[in-house]
């Protein structure tokens, strides 16, 4: 499946989940990870573009298959019942996961964009 995500520079790039560790990070303490599409160029967010799922894996060093984190979905688009971008609702491309390990390992983040694809980055995680 890896020729199926796009990379880039999340700085360049509006579409690459970005990955950053908040905070101190410890073997058996919780690990906060937030994770943002267009962290420094803004993704559209219409009914006919927007970012529809961001999910978080870790693979521990040494192992042999990632650890879903958690999956969030982005359901508000500006969609009504009055139709495409009528409302004035809509869901940020943003999310905040928390676990806990006892071994370092990669981050691993992805996403969905409507339009574009599947987009993904990667983090070493240091404990």
């Amino acid at each position: 499946m890896k020729e199926l995500y796009q990379t880039a520079e999340w700085k360049k790039e509006k579409h690459v989940p970005a990955i950053e560790l908040v905070g101190e990070t410890k073997k058996g303490s919780p690990i906060i990870v937030n994770v943002a599409v267009g962290k420094e160029i803004a993704h559209p967010n219409t009914t006919e573009h927007h970012i529809r799922w961001i999910r978080l894996f870790f693979t521990p060093e040494g192992g042999k298959f990632p650890y879903e984190i958690g999956r969030i979905e982005f359901s508000a688009h500006g969609e009504s019942v009055e139709g495409p971008d009528t409302s004035t609702v809509y869901s940020a491309p943003s999310a905040t996961f928390v676990f806990t390990t006892e071994r370092p390992g990669s981050l691993i983040s992805s996403s969905y964009c409507n339009i574009h694809g599947l987009w993904q980055d990667e983090q070493k995680l240091e404990l």
